[in-house]
């Protein structure tokens, strides 16, 4: 017996499988910044620890999320960026406050 193009298991999934995909990817993006953010917030000037341990703490959780979520090398580019943007403002910053006082 056929089965109809309603019964159970007969839809082609393909579309909704990529769409849940990248929504999953973009939650592991988005968590892991907001806890890379966190981090260094909050060791920087919470906690009053410095700027560099907070970079090495933002550094830590992206690679740490990198390995344990498998991620593809978009991430690690846009990882590796943002720990270089934040390591030369970390070495910047204070030269420039430095200069003002």
């Amino acid at each position: 017996m056929a089965q109809s193009p309603s019964a159970r298991g007969a839809m082609d999934i393909q579309d909704q499988k990529g769409t849940f995909h990248a929504f999953l990817l973009s939650s592991v993006w988005v968590g892991t910044l907001t806890v890379q953010t966190i981090a260094l917030l909050t060791l920087a000037f919470a906690i009053g620890a410095g700027w560099w341990p907070g970079w090495v703490a933002f550094v830590a959780v992206g690679a740490v999320a990198g390995f344990l979520f498998r991620m593809s090398s978009v991430y690690w580019a846009a990882q590796v960026a943002t720990w270089v943007v934040l390591a030369i403002g970390g070495l910047i910053v204070p030269a420039l406050s430095g200069m003002m006082s």
